[in-house]
């Protein structure tokens, strides 16, 4: 026989299990199940729940699933009368596919439109058979809830999945068999991805006392799997669900699928339920041999397991006689249904998921009720074979699987481990930021506290970002997490039935600046980068812009040139970090010098020419050796404060409806202010550096900076629709001077009175406003004049911490709507994630 070398690697094109999720026994996710298997639970129970226990004389044990009643209709565009007469096992499954879906770290739309399968395992719907007993109250609703080709038909119909669609029914084998389709189906070309699911419900006792009386049930109602008490099984249900992807496609593999195959006993004198050790064995040698693994090097066999007099050694000895032959050491051996009890047409899947947790925890969860091997099997009784009777530590490897239906119908799976890489801690370089979106608060939650929990594990949070990459139509809440010293968490609720917002970027101006700006915000690798250019183009004026963002003291700001420079530099690298998340704006507006962060965020300035236009602006304004001046905030509209002020002083900034900056000579100015004080009038001086800005008295400033300029942008480009001017009045936005984001244009916005409550009502009253500058000045004004605008401040000087601030606003962008990309603010990540890397789709919550 041909051998491989197999490391739980491969080529892209090997098929790999990258999601999974069920509802178990007393066990609501795989998490919770897995738990349980660790803390060896008895998983099946005694009580009413289906119907009272020894009813018809039947064991009074059987495994149930905790809930049956819920199911969120509205997410999945149910109707509620068609939700009441579905059947619990097709709603579960809708649900279970979006959580395996998450679970592979895949955005629930990625697979929308493609060509992928759905297989399921189902063996009959007792709903249906309660739904139409009585023909007056047949409506046929029952038929596309209950008919068991609608259970995969409504899961393609639901996400829009392509491939092929169906359900197999091999009693306890189905889901096993449904695998073994979807591997084919994948080979053949026929789909690019599967669905892959199975259930079982045990709603009425009918089919119970049917196996009953086939003497098949065990009186004690236990799997004894292995033991020599084993007298039969007892009924459980499940449901559980696996993505199968192509390894190139995958961002988590759990396990390799390294061959599946399946065949039928045939003819037997025993009768049609005996079970056939000799095909059993058959089909687990052909699987084998088919992908040239020596069954030798089979780490681990999880049996069909049942616990019948029968079937335990027809399986076993086949399996002795296949796997044990020249091991230096006890094959290992386990059976899920001793845990859970007997699934039927989904035990295939759930000993899948047994082995997966074992895979992902490198331990494998004991059997349970095995105390006296079986004196028919005996492998058990001389060593070749050794029964998982405790939590029992493995490295993983090659894992063999049966599933066998009581008609004949055998299918044999070999799974293989990813191999356990070293899995360092994070090593963030500022505080990570993650965002989530839900059904509920509760859901956004779980999630957010999920990643805060593996606050280290950036393998974990590149999934989650994956998964909130895109919108997820019908989550109504989102938030996010900052995960610094402090965590800090944010969740909202989306408004409903509403169009994206649009996204509109404002650019402060004078009065921004402070000390030690950019000091924290230097952590970050984008906003850094960003800076590093720009220090780079001032370098050879002489400035040492970090020196200025991080350690220059409060009083070098008061030179207007520093200022600028300072604005501009934060105000480009803002832009850019919100360009690494991919937040780029539909409408622009800035204030004064902020119209320079405008031209950059226009695309119609590199970041290099708008620190120079900065640099310019200021030494324009230290070498005209202009008059004294000053300026004031008044309380006045910009009608009354035209007609108000004195012959020498002159409006400079109409920043909303009652608030003016106004430009002076030193004395008229104060004096005015003293009389606007005297009658209520707020009128309150504001640092200029001794300059009458945006007023008569800098004009000779003007063709300094006109000649500076024409160096800096010598192929000016033209400002695009998105750049609302407030240096040119509403009348001219269509003129000349409006055009280019030229020399020009920028001289003009020196001399100018600043028109920023002209150009804010362009804003739309939806619109998602964010603020970029050192410190957010216009916050009230803003909220002020854009009725329903969600406003947002992207850093504040009077926050402890000014990056967390950043990375809140961030996060606050997120919960608005927009779609911000936070991982790209991050080391880069590697799919597919480490072996170990915790799930997802138990951190998926309904409504």
């Amino acid at each position: 026989m041909p051998s491989v070398t197999t490391n739980g690697m491969g080529g892209a094109d090997d098929i790999v299990l990258t999601g999974l999720s069920g509802r178990l026994p007393e066990s609501n996710s795989i998490d919770e199940f897995a738990q349980q298997l660790f803390d060896g639970v008895d998983l099946v129970t005694a009580d009413g729940r289906r119907w009272m226990p020894g009813l018809h004389g039947l064991p009074e044990r059987n495994g149930k699933l905790k809930d049956l009643v819920h199911f969120d209709a509205t997410f999945f565009g149910v109707h509620a009368k068609q939700a009441h007469l579905m059947d619990p096992q097709l709603r579960l499954l809708l649900e279970l596919t979006h959580e395996a879906v998450v679970d592979a770290g895949l955005t629930p739309n990625a697979l929308r439109g493609t060509r992928t399968g759905v297989f399921v395992g189902v063996s009959n719907s007792e709903t249906e058979e309660l739904w139409t007993a009585d023909p007056d109250k047949i409506n046929g609703y029952a038929l596309t809830g209950c008919c068991r080709a609608m259970f995969p038909n409504r899961i393609s119909y639901t996400y829009d999945l392509k491939g092929p669609s169906y359900a197999v029914d091999t009693a306890c084998s189905s889901s096993m068999f449904a695998l073994a389709q979807a591997a084919a189906s994948m080979k053949a070309g026929h789909c690019d991805a599967a669905i892959v699911a199975g259930c079982n419900l045990c709603l009425k006792p009918a089919n119970s006392l049917n196996f009953h009386r086939l003497s098949m049930l065990s009186p004690e109602g236990r799997c004894a799997a292995f033991d020599a008490a084993g007298k039969g099984y007892v009924r459980s249900e499940a449901a559980v669900a696996v993505l199968l992807q192509k390894r190139g496609n995958a961002k988590r593999v759990y396990a390799t699928l390294r061959n599946v195959r399946t065949n039928t006993d045939g003819y037997k004198t025993q009768g049609i339920t005996f079970p056939n050790g000799q095909m059993q064995k058959q089909l687990a040698e052909e699987t084998f041999k088919e992908v040239g693994i020596r069954p030798r090097d089979v780490a681990y066999v999880e049996a069909h397991g049942t616990g019948t007099k029968v079937g335990d050694p027809q399986e076993v000895n086949a399996i002795a006689d296949l796997f044990c032959k020249d091991r230096s050491k006890p094959l290992l051996l386990g059976s899920v249904k001793s845990n859970m009890g007997h699934s039927e047409p989904a035990s295939g899947l759930c000993s899948i998921a047994k082995v997966v947790v074992a895979m992902e925890a490198g331990v494998i969860p004991a059997n349970l009720h095995f105390k006296s091997p079986n004196t028919d099997i005996p492998a058990l009784n001389d060593g070749s074979i050794q029964v998982v009777d405790k939590n029992t530590p493995w490295d993983g490897g090659i894992v063999a699987i049966n599933s066998f239906g009581f008609g004949g119908a055998n299918a044999h799976v070999i799974l293989e481990s990813e191999p356990k890489r070293e899995k360092r801690a994070a090593q963030y370089p500022v505080p990570r930021l993650l965002v989530a979106s839900g059904r509920t608060e509760e859901a956004v939650h779980e999630m957010l506290a999920h990643g805060v929990k593996h606050a280290t594990d950036a393998e974990l949070h590149a999934l989650i970002d994956s998964v909130h990459s895109e919108n997820i139509p019908g989550h109504s809440f989102r938030g996010y997490s900052v995960l610094a010293d402090s965590p800090v968490e944010d969740i909202v609720e989306m408004e409903g039935g509403t169009d994206a917002r649009p996204i509109w970027f404002v650019f402060s101006g004078m009065g921004s600046q402070w000390a030690g700006m950019g000091k924290e915000l230097l952590s970050l690798p984008a906003f850094a980068a960003s800076i590093k250019r720009s220090a780079a183009a001032l370098a050879p004026h002489g400035l040492k812009l970090e020196e200025i963002l991080t350690t220059a003291p409060e009083e070098v700001f008061d030179d207007v040139l520093i200022c600028f420079v300072s604005i501009a530099a934060v105000q480009v690298a803002l832009v850019d970090v919100l360009k690494t998340v991919g937040i780029t704006p539909d409408g622009i507006v800035g204030h004064s010098v902020g119209e320079i962060g405008c031209a950059y965020a226009d695309g119609t300035l590199t970041a290099e020419q708008c620190v120079l236009a900065a640099y310019s602006r200021g030494r324009s304004i230290a070498d005209a050796r202009l008059p004294p001046g000053a300026m004031a905030a008044v309380g006045l509209s910009w009608e009354e404060a035209t007609r108000r002020c004195p012959p020498d002083v002159f409006p400079a900034c109409h920043n909303s409806e009652d608030s003016v900056t106004i430009s002076g000579p030193p004395d008229s100015l104060e004096k005015f202010v003293a009389e606007l004080s005297a009658e209520g009038i707020f009128a309150r001086r504001v640092k200029s550096a001794g300059v009458a800005f945006h007023s008569k008295y800098i004009a000779t400033a003007a063709p300094l900076l006109r000649k500076s300029l024409d160096k800096i942008i010598p192929n000016p480009k033209p400002r695009s629709s998105k750049w609302v001017s407030s240096s040119v009045t509403r009348d001219q936005w269509g003129s000349e001077i409006a055009k280019m984001s030229d020399s020009a244009y920028h001289v003009n916005n020196l001399l100018s009175p600043v028109r920023f409550a002209d150009a804010i009502k362009e804003i739309p009253e939806r619109a998602l406003v964010i603020e970029l500058a050192p410190h957010a000045l216009l916050q009230a004004v803003l909220k002020r004049a854009i009725k329903g605008a969600a406003c947002v401040p992207l850093v504040r000087r009077d926050q402890p911490r000014p990056l967390v601030q950043l990375l809140s606003g961030v996060g606050k962008i997120y919960s608005l709507g927009a779609q911000p990309q936070p991982g790209a603010l991050y080391p880069k990540v590697s799919f597919p994630v480490s072996r170990g890397t915790p799930g997802l789709a138990s951190q998926v919550k309904w409504d």
